[in-house]
């Protein structure tokens, strides 16, 4: 198996993923070979939480301008991961 800090790569901080939090869902940037049962193991062992449910999606690069070069940005994988009713929340922002 792969290391768990390897698969998961960060978390994704906007408007959006902060509302999900309130929701129990959160939020991460995933490496883009790993599967749902591989995010939902490397979650469990690095917060010691309980997850319930993963969604994946991949998001396309776009293309990006620099005067007159144009280049593509990296793909990337992002992971909706929803914990269990009766699992404590993350601590993404410690205080």
């Amino acid at each position: 198996m792969k290391d768990p800090r390897d698969i998961i790569r960060r978390p994704v901080i906007t408007e959006a993923s902060t509302e999900l939090m309130e929701q129990g869902k959160y939020v991460f940037e995933v490496d883009p070979r790993a599967n749902k049962v591989e995010v939902k193991k490397a979650i469990e062992k690095i917060f010691g939480v309980k997850v319930a449910q993963v969604n994946t999606m991949r998001v396309p690069g776009k293309i990006k301008r620099y005067g007159r070069y144009s280049g593509r940005t990296s793909e990337r994988k992002k992971a909706i991961v929803k914990l269990a009713t009766d699992s404590k929340p993350i601590e993404i922002f410690e205080v």
